[in-house]
């Protein structure tokens, strides 16, 4: 008759990490593996600030927002449901016919039955110097009547590859007859 030999709890928690370090070897050798930082060209990261002023236009001959959805008539009073499509430029400063810096590119909606907050998802993408093409993206609550608004950022491309961060928008000038606005964006990004 074979004799049945126990096991310590030394050998067992032994065999469990060789088995488990089989499992992960074979699934980086597969779908996933490490990877160097440095072989994917990524550096040392930064932490920068940027300011510049967003030009949400309805009126005139080349509006850069385009109202996409009108909610339905028993819609909230403040417009619930309401959906914009937006080419916003990024200018210097808040003239409008000041340097063009980029532009804001995504859409935005009101989000809230209560009050006026917009759920916005856009691209900040850059045309000048070395960030050209570059974007930082942005997904998150504005609640457009508080004097500051933070906002994430979630990712970008470019330069702005793995960036992370927040923004904090201000509104600079409101026109109620025409809803042109000009917004102070204040970016704080960590990017490599």
């Amino acid at each position: 008759m074979a004799r049945i030999h126990s096991i310590s709890k030394t050998q067992l928690t032994f065999l469990s990490f060789l088995a488990l370090l089989l499992v992960v070897g074979s699934a980086e050798d597969g779908l996933v593996r490490a990877m160097d930082r440095k072989l994917s060209g990524l550096r040392k990261e930064k932490f920068s600030h940027f300011r510049f002023y967003w030009h949400d236009v309805y009126s005139g001959k080349n509006p850069t927002a385009l109202a996409i959805v009108q909610p339905p008539a028993n819609s909230s009073k403040n417009g619930f449901g309401f959906v914009s499509m937006i080419d916003d430029p990024l200018t210097e400063g808040p003239e409008l016919s000041s340097k063009l810096l980029g532009k804001a590119q995504g859409f935005y909606g009101l989000a809230s039955q209560d009050e006026a907050a917009l759920l916005m998802a856009m691209n900040f993408y850059f045309v000048q110097g070395k960030y050209n093409g570059s974007t930082i993206t942005i997904l998150g609550r504005n609640q457009v009547f508080h004097k500051v608004r933070e906002m994430p950022v979630i990712g970008g491309s470019g330069l702005f590859r793995f960036a992370r961060g927040y923004v904090h928008a201000s509104t600079h000038k409101y026109d109620p007859s025409n809803g042109d606005a000009v917004v102070e964006y204040n970016v704080y990004v960590l990017h490599y």
